[in-house]
């Protein structure tokens, strides 16, 4: 399928679909089993015309197994979700059984994310703070197997419905998809930026919003770690993810003849890159 919003924007990244599946694409890229990896990878590696997959055992980080719709799975985090809530805040040293537990892991672990078992990643403030955090995410379990990414192009509509299509923006064509996803809604706040992690981003908000009778872009990339991880793939330091529920993209779709895509500003704005 072939992106007219992709066109006018002149994307480096061609959009990429996110599908669910019950059977894995041929020569689909995975993590191996228990392997960590980021799900941003995934995505990056769709983005550069590759198909990318996970499942329930091969999602790479435990957020990224709650990202991509395979339920709680912080609960499956070493220390449980206890343990969890701790490593996103304060960090697990002064946790009852938390050095030990780092200790055992050690040898599976980076040196990185040792540390940050023990001593935290600080993205939230107290661990009780994280509980409220993990309450106030909309946890999925999908109704297949695989997650699979793919470039929008390569998707053929009469087999394949999209779940969201993400695109990979800089500041100038996300302000553009800002204003095409209002453009015919009548109301301005048809784009949120929920706190989450990039995966998240990009699947359970936008899964959410799927089953709303108006659902909203979901604006991602704020998750500095998956930043950082999406930067060593793609090289580029000033891309944010914009990612919308299928339908919201054809709307967006029939809505870019005729808009601000065509006229003197934004022309204007693509000139000057």
């Amino acid at each position: 399928m072939e992106s007219q919003i992709a066109r006018a924007l002149c994307l480096k990244y061609e959009p990429v679909a996110l599908l669910w599946a019950d059977e894995k694409p041929e020569g689909a890229v995975q993590f191996a089993e228990g392997k960590w990896g980021c799900v941003m990878w995934l995505l990056a590696a769709a983005a550069k015309g590759k198909i990318a997959a996970a499942d329930a055992r091969t999602f790479g980080c435990f957020g990224g197994g709650v990202g991509l719709g395979f339920g709680n799975q912080y609960k499956n985090f070493p220390g449980g979700e206890e343990g969890f809530c701790h490593f996103l805040s304060s960090g697990n040293a002064s946790r009852p059984g938390g050095a030990e537990t780092a200790e055992q892991l050690r040898a599976f672990m980076t040196k990185e994310s040792h540390e940050n078992f023990l001593n935290g990643e600080r993205y939230i403030n107290t661990p009780e703070n994280v509980r409220k955090f993990i309450a106030a995410l909309p946890i999925t379990e999908i109704p297949a197997k695989y997650v699979i990414f793919k470039q929008l192009s390569s998707v053929c509509l009469s087999r394949e419905k999209p779940q969201s299509i993400i695109f990979l923006a800089d500041p100038d064509q996300f302000s553009a998809l800002t204003v095409l996803a209002n453009y015919g809604r009548g109301d301005n706040e048809n784009v949120i930026i929920p706190y989450a992690a990039g995966c998240q981003t990009i699947g359970i908000y936008t899964y959410r919003e799927a089953h709303q009778a108006r659902p909203r872009a979901v604006a991602g990339l704020t998750d500095l770690s998956a930043r950082l991880y999406i930067r060593k793939q793609l090289g580029e330091a000033d891309l944010l993810t914009f990612a919308v529920a299928f339908a919201l993209f054809e709307e967006m779709e029939k809505n870019v003849s005729g808009s601000f895509l065509e006229r003197h500003t934004w022309q204007e704005l693509l000139r000057s890159k």
